[in-house]
């Protein structure tokens, strides 16, 4: 039976039902490729909430976000700017590996958006952080560029968000790179954010 998303995902009220129910989830081609689904991770005391773009192959192996490279990229920025990402909610647009890890697809993005907003809703954080284009296109649509919007507030059903590039792009760009001065910033932006009273 495939379970589609649309119709299961919102009636889902717990981080383990979702997570359990996603592992039977075979609605897109990309459950054809995949080692593992990766739901991410909720630590219950989080905030903040990091939303990427897909799992890589490391993550597919790992069945965790974020372990590879760019993960210890973006570890270590968070550090720089205070925060402890065992703190954070960290997800994916999409939760299973795209072939070579290519960019998903539109339809693969919306197909596993059900997914992404039940998550949203059950972790109900003040802060959401998009880390590069796919992240953006479920936040704000498709067609709005991240250096046109990076470092800015927004609303995205009801929470804060601030829209960065992704890990991968700075490290691509390198060090003295725009990419990663912008992540610096933009997560600097999302811990005070955090820092300001209710």
């Amino acid at each position: 039976m495939i379970v589609d998303p649309a119709a299961v995902a919102p009636a889902l009220r717990t981080w383990d039902e979702l997570s359990a129910t996603m592992h039977e989830c075979f609605a897109c081609p990309l459950s054809r490729s995949r080692t593992r689904v990766v739901p991410g991770v909720f630590p219950a005391s989080a905030r903040l909430l990091l939303v990427g773009e897909a799992p890589g192959r490391n993550e597919d192996e790992g069945g965790l976000p974020f372990i590879g490279r760019s993960g210890q990229l973006l570890d270590s920025v968070l550090a720089e700017v205070g925060l402890e990402r065992a703190d954070l909610a960290v997800l994916n647009t999409v939760k299973c590996r795209p072939p070579d890890n290519r960019t998903p697809r539109q339809s693969e993005g919306a197909t596993c958006r059900p997914w992404l907003e039940a998550q949203v809703d059950v972790i109900d954080p003040r802060v959401i952080v998009t880390l590069g284009s796919s992240a953006l296109a479920w936040a704000l649509g498709t067609g709005v560029r991240i250096g046109a919007v990076h470092g800015t507030e927004h609303e995205v059903r009801g929470r804060t968000l601030v829209p960065t590039y992704h890990p991968a792009a700075a490290l691509r760009f390198g060090p003295n790179g725009a990419p990663l001065r912008a992540l610096r910033m933009d997560l600097a932006v999302a811990a005070s954010l955090l820092a300001r009273p209710l």
